[in-house]
């Protein structure tokens, strides 16, 4: 795997030796029908399908069986997202970043180049890295990186195994109504509903639980700490829904917002925060503690 200027890792494809085909882009369109053959021709006019010592080959080169090319992946646009990330501790096992809002942290729909994890590839040269969990693209603050491949289970057990302590700030609605029970543990059970962005609550037995307290009140709105006791997708958002206080500028909860593709709200970002993380390295045997430098407003 190699990764180009802008930190994205490219594929690998085996040519076969039992193959019908003269020239490279006839095996390319077959191989990858989903991928239309305009495509495939711009990739290899700019240069993004090569040999794997990396020098490009064009669309009507011979095919050779029996050896690998790689290429990678081109967008004709996708959204600049134009804040920056920090790099907060590096050894030689992990990489701790503080990551902006509206940063995805890894390439998927319109995201590819913008993302954490191509950001940080190309700032370390790191090519083996991987995220060990995530935060929505929504949420700002810390997410850690594996850096050796061999270690990544280690990382990831301990999220698995709730091992690993995790502290989120958001600004939402004050309630002088829950501002009497809190702090509270608010379990529930949350699954995904009809449309793929939105999770949502529904009977049986809890797969949930988020410890709240308030930190500060400022007229209307509210400081909260939050602390998951589980890893759900949209947990934290979907909770403070639930209790009638939806995150400030939350575009998902309680209703779906359409946005712009490339024409975001730079100006209107979601206020959680990824603030605190502790947890016993499962390799050096050290307890880890970071702290983002993000402030939420």
């Amino acid at each position: 795997m190699k990764i180009n200027s802008e930190g994205v890792s490219s594929s690998r494809v085996y040519l076969p030796v039992t193959s019908i085909y003269s020239v490279l882009i006839d095996f390319f369109v077959n191989t990858f029908s989903h991928i239309d053959q305009a495509e495939w021709v711009a990739r290899f006019n700019e240069g993004l399908v090569m040999t794997m010592d990396g020098h490009p080959v064009a669309a009507n080169d011979p095919y050779i069986p029996n050896t690998h090319l790689m290429y990678f992946r081109r967008l004709d646009r996708e959204p600049q997202i134009p804040f920056e990330e920090a790099i907060l501790y590096q050894d030689e096992h992990i990489v701790v970043a503080d990551k902006p809002h509206f940063l995805p942290v890894t390439p998927s729909g319109l995201y590819l180049h913008q993302t954490l994890l191509n950001r940080l590839k190309k700032r370390t040269g790191i090519q083996a890295l991987s995220p060990i969990h995530r935060i929505d693209r929504d949420t700002a603050g810390l997410v850690i990186f594996s850096i050796k491949p061999n270690n990544r289970a280690q990382y990831q057990n301990l999220f698995r195994d709730r091992a690993v302590k995790k502290i989120y700030e958001a600004i939402a609605p004050y309630s002088d109504e829950l501002d009497l029970k809190l702090p509270l543990t608010y379990r529930s059970r949350i699954e995904e509903s009809d449309h793929f962005l939105q999770m949502r609550e529904v009977d049986g037995p809890t797969n949930t639980d988020t410890h709240i307290e308030l930190i500060e009140r400022n007229g209307a709105w509210a400081r909260y700490r939050l602390s998951p006791g589980s890893g759900k997708k949209h947990q934290l958002r979907c909770h403070l829904n639930a209790l009638g206080i939806p995150i400030k500028n939350d575009q998902i909860y309680p209703i779906l917002t359409p946005y712009q593709k490339f024409d975001l709200d730079f100006t209107r970002p979601l206020k959680l925060l990824a603030k605190e993380i502790w947890f016993r390295d499962p390799i050096t045997h050290q307890e880890r503690s970071f702290i983002s430098n993000r402030e939420l407003d």
